[in-house]
C-alpha cells in the first residue's frame, strides 16, 4: 500500500474529545467566560484527568480556553478588541496562504475550490431550523479551507485555521441587525454569519483563473468587511 493511499488514522481518546469541546465553544454550549469544570466534563465525556487536561492544553494553544495559574481555566472571553486582531491576523495570513496556493497548487486545487464553492452555493440557511444553519458553516468553513489548501504550507494552514475558528465564536452569535450591502441567503440574519455569496464567487473566480493580485484583494476584503459586520453585532455588553 502506498503512502498516499494508506487511511487517516483513527482520532484518540484525546483528539475527540478535543473536538467536542472545540465544537461545544464555537456553538456557544460553553460559553464565554465561563469557568470550566474539569470534574464535570470528565464525566460528561467518560475520561480520567489526564486526556481531559490535554485536550484542553490544545484549546489553549488555539486561544479558545484560557489557563491561570490558581484559578485553572477558562472559556475565552469575546472583545471587541480580540474581534479586530483576530480579523487583522486573518486578512493578513490567510491571503499570504490564498496567494501561495495560486502559484503553486495543480489543477486538484482549482476542482476542489470550485467544489466547495458549489457545496456552500447550494447549502441554504433557515434561521429556524439550527441543523441548516450548523450545515451552511460546515460549508463555508472548507470553503476557505480549499482556498488555502493548495499553499503546500501546513504551519501556515494551520494559523489560518485556528484564526478561522476564533472568527466562527463571533459569527454565531445572534445578530441584533443586519448590515446593509452584502448578499446570501440570509445576510446577517440569525447566526448563519454575514458572508456574502457574490464575494465568495469571485474570490474563487480569481483564484482559479491564477489572478493572485485580484483574488488576495477579494479575500482581505471578505475578511475585513466580516469583522466589521460582526463588530457591529456584537451586544453591547461586549467591550
Amino acid at each position: 500500500m502506498t503512502s498516499a493511499s494508506k487511511p487517516s488514522p483513527k482520532p484518540t481518546r484525546v483528539s475527540r474529545v478535543a473536538e467536542a469541546l472545540r465544537q461545544a465553544i464555537l456553538k456557544g454550549d460553553l460559553a464565554p467566560g465561563a469557568k470550566v469544570n474539569l470534574d464535570h466534563l470528565r464525566e460528561r465525556f467518560d475520561v480520567s484527568l489526564s486526556p481531559m487536561r490535554e485536550a484542553m492544553a490544545r484549546l489553549v494553544a488555539d486561544g479558545l480556553v484560557s489557563f491561570e495559574d490558581q484559578r485553572g481555566y477558562t472559556i475565552t472571553p469575546l472583545s471587541r478588541a480580540n474581534l479586530a486582531e483576530v480579523t487583522a491576523l486573518r486578512a493578513d495570513l490567510e491571503t499570504s496562504a490564498l496567494g501561495h496556493a495560486v502559484e503553486r497548487a495543480g489543477l486538484d486545487w482549482e476542482s476542489d475550490v470550485l467544489a466547495a464553492l458549489h457545496r456552500l452555493d447550494r447549502t441554504r440557511r433557515d434561521p429556524d431550523r439550527p441543523e441548516t444553519l450548523e450545515a451552511w458553516e460546515t460549508a463555508h468553513t472548507e470553503f476557505h479551507a480549499a482556498l488555502i489548501g493548495g499553499c503546500r504550507m501546513p504551519l501556515l494552514v494551520g494559523f489560518c485555521t485556528v484564526l478561522h475558528n476564533l472568527t466562527d465564536r463571533y459569527r454565531r452569535l445572534p445578530a441584533p441587525r443586519v448590515p446593509a450591502g452584502r448578499d446570501g441567503p440570509t445576510s446577517c440574519d440569525g447566526p448563519a454569519g454575514c458572508d456574502g455569496a457574490a464575494e465568495h464567487r469571485a474570490i474563487a473566480e480569481a483564484a482559479v483563473a491564477r489572478d493572485g493580485p485580484q483574488a488576495v484583494a477579494l479575500l482581505r476584503a471578505h475578511i475585513e468587511r466580516t469583522g466589521a459586520d460582526l463588530a457591529i453585532r456584537l451586544p453591547p455588553d461586549i467591550h
